[in-house]
């Protein structure tokens, strides 16, 4: 909903600038010249067009052709990279020699930095990822994007005619080594006051004519606002995945966002917590528990969501996360990954315990729980302040038998519900009062050694050899 509204409030904005666009070039202000710009009697005439002189004339019409492409159907395509490659084909076929176009633009992600849309002519398309601890910084801080960063300028090198020289860009001599011969940033504004750069380079003899650089300027401000467009729907999808989780963080995008809005699904629910953490938590400097709880979060991430389940909250020391289903056959796959989920943490949390030699933070110890049923999953809080989680006795439960796992000093506990599903009560050990449920719970330990399969139950192999005599 929110998306669609913002994709709306654009494209009103976009229809008042068309016009200005489109009649970039006073000589053509007729409006039929440009009636059938993207079809193919235009493209085979621009194709039989002869002559860098001649493009003193085209640049009018490819200008207008790629800025009413851009204004119109560019934003139904899935992202920067399709956007770049579809303009880079369409400059081509309009006789602009570009054999090389890239968007740089800072994204909004915990672990990337920056993303580079990559088009070349031969083909090949990429969005090349800047992760945060890259060593690129170097690249970058000597590039000619950091300038045009810095001054808002365009940067252009005539490659072919400049010597190597000491002082050069590092990509200069690189695209010199790949023939390239004319190269230019222009710097691309978006409407938060902030400049991404765009940049163009061709293999063509003499390099680009002033018609070429008009055709770029002319499409620079509209390639802005529908990176621009992409960019703010990519962070709100990373925003929403980071903070509430892949499955929830969609489901708020496409529009649930009323506070009791939701659905009751069918779900195995992991509990997790660390097992003296509090005194932990007293005793650590605040640097390290830091450390110590991205190690442990990291952990159980990793495993859930290796195993199809989804992290939806940190509370504390705590992680909650859930395994959906809908059928019996579901039900069991479900509850085997997170079977398989709560071995993977306790693995990788021995691994962590393992290596960690210089002892920046003490061993970790944790208790999971596990237990299925019926959850409300949606909206829940104040009328300001939202939470897109699940509730429910379900998760209740999943929670008591968690802090039971720690009083009992085990690593692992589900319940009767998740016996059931699984179709095995080997490991009960034993009925425990709760608070809040009246009735004792039974709990079960199943074996998560490194020799023993899961899904593999003792008890009923002996059932069925007991019926085979």
């Amino acid at each position: 909903m929110l998306t669609g509204l913002v994709v709306v409030a654009l494209n009103s904005f976009l229809a008042l600038k068309i016009k200005k666009s489109l009649f970039y070039y006073p000589k053509f202000s007729n409006a039929a010249s440009f009636t059938d710009c993207g079809g193919a009697p235009y493209n085979d005439r621009l194709r039989d067009l002869k002559g860098r002189g001649q493009m003193v004339l085209e640049a009018p019409l490819v200008a207008a052709d790629v800025v009413q492409w851009l204004y119109s159907d560019a934003s139904h395509l899935n992202g920067t990279q399709e956007i770049v490659a579809e303009m880079g084909r369409r400059l081509l076929a309009g006789n602009v020699p570009v054999d090389r176009v890239t968007t740089g633009i800072w994204v909004v992600h915990p672990n990337v930095r920056a993303e580079a849309a990559i088009w070349q002519s031969d083909g090949t398309s990429e969005l090349r990822l800047y992760r945060s601890d890259d060593s690129d910084g170097a690249d970058y801080e000597s590039s000619p994007i950091k300038r045009v960063h810095a001054t808002r300028k365009s940067v252009r090198v005539k490659i072919a005619i400049q010597e190597d020289v000491d002082d050069e860009f590092p990509i200069v001599s690189d695209l010199r080594a790949e023939e390239y011969t004319d190269y230019i940033a222009i710097p691309m504004p978006f409407s938060d006051g902030s400049v991404k750069v765009a940049t163009f380079a061709t293999k063509a003899p003499g390099g680009f004519s002033g018609s070429h650089l008009s055709v770029f300027e002319s499409l620079i401000r509209p390639l802005a606002l529908v990176c621009e467009l992409k960019t703010l729907r990519r962070t709100a999808e990373t925003v929403l995945d980071t903070y509430v989780g892949r499955r929830a963080g969609h489901k708020v995008l496409d529009g649930a966002t009323r506070r009791g809005e939701g659905e009751w699904i069918k779900a195995v629910v992991s509990f997790a917590d660390i097992r003296g953490f509090t005194r932990l938590s007293n005793t650590l400097p605040a640097d390290k528990i830091i450390v110590f709880l991205n190690k442990y979060f990291s952990a159980m991430t990793a495993a859930v969501e290796a195993h199809g389940g989804e992290v939806l909250k940190f509370i504390g020391d705590e992680v909650m996360a859930i395994f959906p289903y809908e059928t019996e056959e579901e039900a069991r796959d479900a509850a085997m990954r997170g079977l398989l989920a709560s071995r993977d943490t306790l693995r990788r949390i021995e691994a962590i315990n393992t290596s960690n030699c210089c002892e920046m933070t003490p061993d970790m110890s944790v208790g999971i729980a596990l237990h299925a049923g019926d959850v409300f999953y949606g909206n829940v809080g104040s009328e300001t302040r939202l939470d897109f989680t699940v509730v429910g006795p379900v998760v209740n439960l999943a929670s008591r038998i968690a802090e039971l796992a720690k009083d009992l000093e085990r690593q692992l506990l589900v319940s009767d519900a998740l016996a059931d599903i699984m179709g095995c009560r080997s490991g009960l050990f034993g009925r425990y009062q709760v608070k809040g449920f009246d009735e004792p719970v039974s709990v079960y330990s199943p074996d998560l050694s490194g020799e023993s399969k899961i899904g593999y139950c003792p008890d009923m192999t002996a059932l069925r050899a007991r019926e085979a005599n």
